[in-house]
C-alpha cells in the first residue's frame, strides 16, 4: 500500500503495568490481518514480547515497534513498558509518537503509573486516546474509570464506545459513532452491525447526544448545524473529534476486553480516522546552532531522529528513526550531523516486533530502522549530506538505584566493562561510570529490577560472575574558618637538596564555586616560575583530602609569603611545601564534611503516606511538602541524603507493597557533622589500614 505522511498515525500504547497493553497489541495486530491468531503473554509467544527476558517473566522490558494498514493509512504502534524501571523506553516512545492511547483497568481506574504518563503527555502537549480495559474482569466499572479520569487530570472525556454489561454479564460494545453493538464470541470475533440492545438504547442515545455536542464544539460551522437541527452527520462528528483531539481539547474513551478482543476494531476505525498525523513542526538546529524548524514534508531535504539502538546478534547494531523530513530509499548516501560522519545505507527496513522487513522507501513521519551505521548512537540526527540539521536529544530521566560491580574472576573484568558500556549504549537510562574516588565501577538505573536483568543476562549468557555491593557515597571536605600555616620543605640527600618555604592563607568560598588560588606574592619572595609548583601542590592537598581522604571544596588559597633556596629550590620542591601548608592550615580552619543531598519526589497512595513520611524523617529527610494529585495519590517533594537512599528503591517497594514510584536528582551538597561524620571517618580511616 502506498501512503503518505498524512496517512500516518504513530501511536504510543501506555499505561500501568499490568492493564493489557501487550495483549492489546496482539489483538490489534490480529484485526489488522498480520498474525492468523492471538498468542497470550503466559505462554511467551506474543509478538510484543520476544526478549528472552521478556517471556521468562512474563511483562514487556523494552519498547516493541509494530505497524498495520487500516483504512488506507499505516498505523505505527510502539507497546510500552508499564514499569517505572523501563520509563527511559516510554520516554523513547513518547518522544516519536504522535499520540497515545492510555491503557486503564476497568476494575483499578487510575493508578501511579497512569498519573506520570498523563503528566508526560502534558508536558508534550500530546494528543491521547483512553482504552478501559478488562470491562469483563469482577468490579469492572466504566463509568468510574471515565469519572476518574475527568476527576484526576480535568480532562474533557468523551465516550465513543460503551460496554454492554460489565464483569461476568460483559457481553460487547456499543459504537456510538455508527449506533451499532459489537458482541463477542467465544471465537474472539466480533459480530458486526448488531442491533444496540434495547435496554441499553436509552443510555446509548444519551452518550450520543453528548458525543455530537463535543464533536460539534471543535468548529465553528458545526456549532451553526448543531443548533439549527439537533444534530450531525457521521462525517462531522469524525471531523469535529479531529479537530478536537489534535489540538488536545477533547480525550475519546472506549470501552473493551482486549483478552476477549472486543472493542478494538471500532478503536481502530476511530483511530485512523481521528488520531493525528506528523504534523508539528519539529524544533532543530543548524550546524552553527541557529534555531530552526523542520516540517514533516515529503518535499524537504531528508533528516531523521535515531531514538533508540538496539544489537542484534544477527544484524548488529540497529538504529531505530523517525524520518523527519524528505524521504529516503536504500543505498543512500548521509551524513550523522552528530558524529559529522558520512555513512552509507544499504537496506532500510520497517520493523515488526523482532522481524525487520525491507522497504524500498521511508518518507517523513515513518518509523524505520537502519543497520550497521557505525558511527550512529541514540540521539543522533541523520541528515541529506548538503543539509546538516541536529534535533534535541531525549529528555531521559535521571537513574535512581545504584550498585558497585566488579567481575569476580579478575580476567573477566575488560569483558564485562565492554558488555555493560554496550547495554548503556541500548538504554540509556542504564549508566556505567568509574568513580575515581571510591576507585569503584558504579552502575545507575531506575530500580532494582532494571539493573537485575541487565546483570542477570549477562551472568546467563556470557558466564560471567559478578559480584555487587552498595557503592560508596562520594563525600567532600570543606573548611568553615579562616587560618594560615607555613610550612618549609628541606631535604638534603647529596648533590642538589629540595627546599622550598610557603606561607599560605585560605579561607572559605560559597558553596559549588569549588577553588580559587590567589598569588599574592611581592618583592619576588617566590619567583614565578615556582608558582606553578605551588597551585598544583595545593591541588593535589585538596584531592588527598584532611578528616577522611575524600577531595576538599570550596577554598580560597592565597600564598602571601615564603622562601627559595639559589641551588635547591624546584618546582617539585614548592608542590611539596605549598601540600604541607595547605594540610595545617586546614587543620586550623574548622574542617567538616560535605555529603550529597538528593531531590527526592514520592509518588504514593494515600494509605501509605505515613508510613513513607515517618521513614523519610528516620533517613533524615527533610519534607518540603505534599500535594494531592489525583487517583487517591501523593506527591512527596524532599531533600534526603544521598547515603540514605543507596537502597531506597528496593525499601519504599517493601513499604508500599510495590504502589509507590519515586524520582530523584542530584540537589547539592551539606555540611555533616556528629555521629553521622564520625562514622564516615572512622569507616574511611578502618579501609585505609587495610588497603
Amino acid at each position: 500500500m502506498s501512503i503518505t505522511t498524512s496517512g500516518i498515525r504513530n501511536i504510543a500504547v501506555c499505561g500501568h503495568g499490568g492493564t493489557g497493553k501487550t495483549t492489546l497489541t496482539e489483538g490489534l495486530l490480529f484485526g489488522g490481518g498480520i498474525i492468523p491468531k492471538r498468542e497470550s503473554v503466559d505462554k511467551g509467544q506474543t509478538v510484543s514480547d520476544f526478549t528472552e527476558e521478556e517471556i521468562a517473566k512474563k511483562i514487556s522490558i523494552h519498547t516493541s515497534i509494530e505497524h498495520i494498514n487500516w483504512n488506507n493509512t499505516k498505523i505505527n504502534i510502539f507497546d510500552t513498558p508499564g514499569s517505572s524501571d523501563f520509563v527511559g523506553e516510554v520516554v523513547a516512545a513518547l518522544r516519536v509518537a504522535d499520540s497515545a492511547l492510555v491503557l486503564l483497568g476497568a476494575d483499578v481506574g487510575v493508578q501511579i503509573q497512569t498519573i506520570k504518563i498523563w503528566r508526560r503527555l502534558d508536558a508534550r502537549h500530546m494528543p491521547r486516546f483512553v482504552f478501559v480495559n478488562k470491562m469483563d474482569k469482577e468490579h469492572a466499572d466504566f463509568d468510574k474509570a471515565a469519572a476518574d479520569i475527568k476527576d484526576k487530570f480535568k480532562s474533557s472525556v468523551i465516550a465513543v464506545t460503551l460496554p454492554i454489561g460489565s464483569g461476568s454479564s460483559f457481553k460487547g460494545i456499543i459504537d456510538l459513532v455508527d449506533k451499532k453493538a459489537y458482541m463477542y464470541s467465544k471465537e474472539g470475533k466480533e459480530i458486526e452491525e448488531t442491533e444496540i440492545p434495547s435496554e441499553f438504547k436509552d443510555q446509548a442515545e444519551e452518550y450520543r447526544q453528548q458525543l455530537i455536542e463535543t464533536a460539534a464544539e471543535g468548529d465553528d460551522k458545526l456549532i451553526e448545524k448543531y443548533f439549527d437541527e439537533g444534530t450531525l452527520s457521521r462525517e462531522e462528528i469524525i471531523k469535529g473529534l479531529r479537530k478536537g483531539i489534535t489540538e488536545n481539547k477533547i480525550v475519546p474513551i472506549f470501552a473493551g476486553s482486549a483478552e476477549l478482543n472486543s472493542g478494538l476494531k471500532v478503536m481502530l476505525d476511530i483511530l485512523s480516522e481521528t488520531a493525528p498525523f506528523p504534523f508539528n513542526e519539529e524544533k532543530a538546529s543548524t550546524a552553527d546552532g541557529k534555531e530552526i524548524t523542520r516540517k514533516y514534508d515529503e518535499s524537504e531535504p531528508f533528516s531523521a531522529f535515531v531514538f533508540k539502538t538496539t544489537i542484534d546478534q544477527f544484524t548488529g547494531k540497529l538504529s531505530l528513526v523517525k524520518i523527519i523530513s524528505g524521504k529516503i530509499t536504500p543505498d543512500s548516501d548521509i551524513l550523522n550531523v552528530n558524529a559529522d560522519k558520512k555513512e552509507k545505507l544499504s537496506k532500510i527496513y520497517t520493523i515488526q516486533g523482532k522481524k525487520l522487513e525491507e522497504a524500498e522507501e521511508l518518507i517523513a513521519g515513518d518509523i524505520g530502522c537502519f543497520a550497521k551505521l557505525g558511527s550512529v548512537k541514540t540521539n543522533d540526527s541523520l541528515c541529506a549530506i548538503d543539509s546538516p540539521i541536529v534535533f534535541p536529544p531525549l529528555q531521559i530521566p535521571q537513574p535512581v538505584h545504584s550498585l558497585a560491580v566488579s567481575a569476580k574472576v579478575k580476567k573477566d573484568e575488560d569483558k564485562l566493562n565492554q558488555l555493560l558500556i554496550r547495554a548503556a549504549e541500548e538504554d540509556l537510562t542504564f549508566k556505567l561510570h568509574f568513580n575515581k574516588e571510591t576507585k569503584e565501577n558504579v552502575i545507575s538505573g531506575m530500580g532494582e529490577q532494571h539493573i537485575s536483568i541487565i546483570l542477570d543476562k549477562i551472568r546467563e549468557k556470557q558466564k560471567i560472575e559478578i559480584e555487587t555491593w552498595v557503592p560508596k557515597v562520594a563525600y567532600r571536605e570543606t573548611i568553615t574558618a579562616s587560618a594560615g600555616a607555613e610550612h618549609l620543605h628541606k631535604k638534603q640527600t647529596g648533590g642538589h637538596g629540595q627546599y622550598a618555604k610557603v606561607v599560605l592563607e585560605i579561607k572559605p568560598l560559597p558553596r559549588g564555586e569549588k577553588f580559587k588560588f590567589v598569588n599574592a606574592i611581592v618583592g619576588g619572595a617566590i619567583s614565578r616560575g615556582y608558582i606553578p609548583g605551588v597551585e598544583k601542590g595545593i591541588l593535589e592537598g585538596m584531592e588527598a583530602g584532611y578528616l577522611a581522604g575524600y577531595p576538599i571544596v570550596d577554598i580560597e588559597a592565597k600564598v602571601v609569603d615564603g622562601k627559595e633556596h639559589p641551588v635547591d629550590s624546584s618546582e617539585l620542591a614548592f608542590k611539596l611545601a605549598s601540600r604541607g601548608a595547605l594540610k595545617d592550615a586546614v587543620a586550623k580552619a574548622k574542617p567538616v564534611l560535605l555529603e550529597p543531598v538528593m531531590n527526592l519526589f514520592v509518588f504514593v497512595d494515600d494509605q501509605y503516606l505515613g508510613d513513607v513520611l515517618s521513614d523519610l524523617s528516620s533517613r533524615r529527610g527533610r519534607v518540603l511538602g505534599q500535594e494531592p494529585i489525583g487517583g487517591g495519590i501523593q506527591e512527596i517533594k524532599a531533600q534526603v541524603p544521598q547515603s540514605e537512599l543507596l537502597r531506597y528503591s528496593i525499601d519504599l517497594r517493601s513499604i508500599t507493597s510495590g504502589t509507590a514510584a519515586f524520582e530523584m536528582e542530584f540537589s547539592h551538597y551539606n555540611p555533616i557533622t556528629g555521629k553521622a561524620a564520625e562514622d564516615v571517618i572512622k569507616a574511611a580511616k578502618t579501609e585505609k589500614e587495610h588497603s
